[in-house]
């Protein structure tokens, strides 16, 4: 049940909005455009008269569009966010000005549009992605940030018509829509590749990176990538956040050719990586403002991103780390940073993973230094049967433990581990979101 953020009880016409869009249209996936941009058509396009910065990628596109918000924030623009999906209320996936629509605004909006929406049949996605551009329209904002939702070529967000394109990462995942190998994964992610609008893109296999070149190429769009134009150093991080060195070795990108010291609140060698796409590709949009950079704005907003569920910190002795990784490429930057960050320490890790992720790998990964896993199921229909993951943890040589549900799982972990140790929840975005309501009551 979601609570109304003034007196926190359930509101009933909220309620009413989110079962009315997740019960008729969340099934209704089609992968393609042709009825978002029906449904934009008859909205007036709102999304005509929005420019920004379009996020991309296999992993860390969430956490790189809420650094460009953090920092557009900082340079007193009026912004708007459009992420997915949520972890506990559905607003979270509408930021303005770096806080959640109203419940009222919402609404209202939901009601203006609703003939469009069932007219043409839209999904759960393309409506809220339409309503995204309308409500972002509405309040003039300055600077529009959209995650894509799955892919790009053919994902909802795509008739936003970026100022700056970022392309986070590539590897496989969702394999059954995007494709089954590097090439056909990069091929959907460059399909938010406009006409000549810059691409800035970060640290890529080469498989990737080359049908990324190609498309710019065919788009004649401006392409500055990981290694060529610009690079990390000198990463440092801790529980509180990452440091390092900006390295730029394009001049065609308008920041000093050495940016030391940078920080930002978000841990990890990965968020690095990420912020150095956020601050590039800021300083190509103001340079297409043709506004003054001020950089030192720009480095006091990645201080102050608010992004959940990324290595956060929940509770200590033991301490509780929840992280959303849900792929491969996910794990693997998680077990890399837990081992660097606590070396010497135990982890206990609770997983419920999806059953069209290579759970196998992501299991493996995290069995290289788990001291116990447990398993458990989450509430998406998606979720992977808890034996065929046990047994791959058994499998591995790592106790396993089956609970009843991702809260059973947790508090057995709770109960088990000594004040030293660490757990760590992950698997799955949908097993963060039913934690954290547990856990802080929100």
């Amino acid at each position: 049940m979601h609570k109304s953020p003034v007196n926190g009880q359930p509101d009933p016409i909220y309620q009413n909005f989110l079962d009315n869009i997740y019960n008729r249209f969340s099934a209704n996936v089609k992968y393609g455009l042709e009825r978002i941009i029906s449904v934009l058509r008859e909205m007036n396009n709102p999304e005509a008269s929005l420019q920004g910065i379009h996020v991309a990628g296999t992993n860390g596109k969430g956490s790189t569009a809420a650094m460009c918000e953090a920092i557009a924030l900082a340079d007193k623009k009026i912004t708007g966010l459009n992420t997915s999906p949520h972890l506990v209320d559905y607003r979270e996936r509408f930021r303005l000005n770096g806080k959640q629509i109203s419940i009222p605004e919402i609404i209202s909006n939901y009601g203006k549009w609703r003939h469009v929406f069932d007219k043409w049949e839209a999904s759960f996605f393309e409506i809220t992605t339409a309503m995204a551009f309308d409500l972002f329209n509405e309040n003039k904002v300055e600077t529009s940030i959209f995650e894509v939702g799955l892919g790009g070529r053919l994902d909802g967000t795509n008739p936003f018509n970026s100022t700056v394109t970022i392309i986070t990462s590539i590897s496989l995942d969702h394999r059954k829509t995007l494709g089954d190998t590097i090439e056909k994964i990069a091929y959907e992610k460059a399909g938010i590749i406009k006409a000549k609008v810059p691409v800035v893109v970060g640290k890529l296999i080469p498989q990737a990176l080359d049908v990324i070149k190609e498309t710019a190429k065919s788009k004649e769009a401006p392409l500055y990538y990981y290694d060529r134009d610009y690079s990390v150093e000198n990463v440092v991080f801790n529980n509180q956040g990452t440091t390092y060195d900006l390295i730029i070795k394009s001049e065609d990108i308008p920041l000093p050719g050495v940016i030391r010291g940078v920080q930002t609140n978000m841990v990890g060698q990965h968020q690095a990586r990420n912020s150095a796409l956020s601050i590039i590709a800021y300083s190509i949009f103001k340079q297409y403002l043709k506004e003054s950079l001020d950089l030192q704005l720009i480095l006091q907003g990645l201080k102050n991103v608010d992004w959940k569920g990324r290595m956060q910190i929940i509770s200590s002795k033991p301490m509780s780390i929840i992280d959303c990784a849900h792929n491969e490429e996910g794990i693997e930057n998680l077990v890399v940073n837990l081992s660097l960050l606590y070396p010497d320490k135990k982890y206990i890790f609770v997983v419920a993973i999806l059953r069209d992720k290579d759970f196998a790998k992501m299991i493996q990964s995290m069995s290289s230094i788990a001291s116990k896993i447990y398993i458990a199921k989450n509430s998406s229909e998606r979720a992977a049967d808890p034996d065929e993951q046990s047994a791959i943890v058994n499998n591995m040589g790592v106790p396993c433990s089956i609970g009843s549900s991702v809260e059973d799982a947790y508090y057995k972990a709770l109960d088990e581990a000594s004040a030293n140790d660490i757990i760590i929840v992950t698997g799955s975005i949908y097993t963060v979101s039913e934690l954290i309501p547990k856990i802080t009551g929100k």
